[in-house]
């Protein structure tokens, strides 16, 4: 990441770049500041966007030889296309000579690394990885954009505010812009002013979901599943939501098998104290092995999906019963 920034800061931008990972805000942010970089803002003529997986890698490269009209750079942003996971061999081949006038951004969740055109894009250019940010970074963030507006928060405040929050960078901004304005003028934010405000984030409710799971309770966890369909969550980010809490549990678990300490926990999963301690305590109802199981089962749910076996609802809507049975 200080390599990108340095980029952008000294003027010497490659002509490719890969942004990958799970905290999207960094990412969007960083695609503004290298497209910014080199093509004036509502320069269509020289911009270029493609997103989804069906990208025609042939349009993409005929659009990369074409000279910058009236400009020195022609920017090309690919969003989401699954290239690093399905390798087009025409467009990782043509990376390593693409004209020095064209930079081209690919934006992307997942990736492999072993894929030839996450090679070529190191070798061509610069792979930027963006991931959950850890508690302190965050902590340090948010104190950043509170001193900017002359307010203060205190620890246990603090950490609040990002348990309800979460870790996702753009949804922690909303939350706190919010939070600002409904402290106005007053100089410190409050546990009530937190306790108001800020929405409790799906992330959250998918552990309390999971927390009727472990306790049994069906009947609670499907109305949990259900009220977020009503809320348009679409029943594959649930499971996938689903999937990545039991994953942190099972992390968490072997690190207090290996002897970790709370603190020790946290900094590992990156997580702040107060939230890892929820993981902790609710780790402490299964045996590894068992979480090593439910994370095959959410995966074989996905897999149903895929197949065809099974509708998105129907899939999360059973798994959520089987775990309760598991555990029952």
């Amino acid at each position: 990441m200080k390599n990108l920034a340095s980029d952008i800061k000294n003027g010497t931008l490659k002509k490719v770049y890969l942004l990958y990972g799970d905290e999207a805000y960094l990412k969007k942010m960083y695609k503004n500041k290298i497209r910014d970089a080199l093509v004036n803002s509502g320069d269509t003529m020289n911009f270029s966007a493609f997103e989804g997986s069906g990208i025609n890698a042939r349009e993409v490269i005929d659009i990369a030889e074409t000279m910058p009209f009236f400009a020195e750079h022609r920017v090309i942003i690919i969003e989401e296309s699954k290239f690093f996971k399905n390798t087009n061999e025409e467009l990782a081949g043509y990376l390593k000579n693409m004209p020095d006038s064209t930079c081209i951004i690919f934006v992307e969740t997942e990736v492999d690394r072993r894929s030839k055109m996450f090679k070529a894009v190191k070798e061509a250019g610069y792979a930027a990885e963006f991931g959950i940010q850890e508690s302190d970074v965050l902590t340090k963030w948010v104190l950043g954009i509170l001193k900017n507006e002359n307010k203060k928060i205190t620890r246990p405040v603090m950490e609040l505010f990002l348990s309800k929050a979460g870790s996702e960078m753009e949804n922690i901004e909303n939350e706190l812009n919010k939070l600002i304005s409904y402290v106005s003028d007053r100089d410190v934010i409050e546990k009530e002013d937190v306790e108001a405000i800020c929405s409790e984030q799906i992330t959250n409710q998918i552990f309390e979901m999971i927390n009727a799971i472990v306790d049994n309770k069906p009947k609670e966890a499907l109305t949990m599943y259900y009220d977020l369909l009503a809320l348009k969550e679409p029943p594959m980010r649930i499971l996938f939501l689903i999937s990545r809490q039991y994953n942190i549990l099972m992390k968490v678990k072997s690190l207090l098998l290996k002897g970790c300490s709370k603190s020790e926990i946290a900094k590992e999963i990156s997580l702040s104290p107060y939230i890892a301690e929820k993981y902790i305590k609710r780790a402490g109802s299964f045996k590894i092995d068992e979480l090593k199981k439910i994370v095959e089962e959410c995966v074989t749910s996905e897999e149903n999906v895929k197949t065809g076996a099974l509708n998105e609802k129907l899939s999360v809507e059973l798994l959520i019963v089987n775990l309760c049975n598991r555990v029952g």
